[in-house]
C-alpha cells in the first residue's frame, strides 16, 4: 500500500477556519472591552452572541476539519475535498453572521448549521465506507 499523501487540501481549509476563529475571537475581545467585562458576558447581549459565535465555530469546525483530514488521507477525490472545505467555511461564516445579528432564529444560523451538519455527515460516511473497503480487501 502506498503512503498517504500530504494533506494539502485540508491545510488550506484549516488555515481559513483558523483565520475565521481569530476574527471571531477579536470580536469577543473588542466587545469585552466595550462592555468592561473580563469573564462571562456580564449580561451584555452583544457580547454573549460574540462569545457563542466563537465557541460554536470551535465546537463544530474542528471535528469537521478532523474528518476532512482523515478523508484526504484515505485518498478521497480532490474535488470532493474542496467542495467539503468550501462548504465548511461558508457554513461557519453564515452561522457567525447569523448569530452575531440575532440571538433568535436567523437564516444565516439555520443555513450555516445545516450545511455544517451536512458536511460532517458526508465526510463521516465517506470515512466509514473507506474503512469498510479497506477491511474487506
Amino acid at each position: 500500500m502506498n503512503p498517504s499523501p500530504m494533506p494539502f487540501v485540508t491545510s488550506l481549509y484549516a488555515g481559513l477556519i483558523a483565520l475565521l476563529l481569530v476574527v471571531l475571537a477579536l470580536r469577543v475581545s473588542l466587545n469585552r472591552r466595550r462592555a468592561a467585562v473580563g469573564i462571562g458576558d456580564g449580561g451584555d447581549a452583544v457580547l454573549a452572541r460574540a462569545v457563542r459565535a466563537h465557541a460554536n465555530a470551535v465546537e463544530w469546525a474542528l471535528p469537521v476539519l478532523l474528518l476532512l483530514l482523515v478523508t484526504e488521507l484515505v485518498r478521497a477525490p480532490v474535488g470532493m475535498l474542496h467542495v467539503a472545505g468550501i462548504a465548511l467555511v461558508a457554513a461557519r461564516v453564515l452561522h457567525a453572521i447569523g448569530l452575531s445579528s440575532s440571538a433568535g432564529y436567523s437564516r444565516g444560523r439555520f443555513l450555516g448549521i445545516l450545511l455544517n451538519w451536512l458536511v460532517l455527515v458526508v465526510l463521516a460516511l465517506y470515512d466509514i465506507v473507506a474503512f469498510a473497503r479497506y477491511a474487506m480487501a
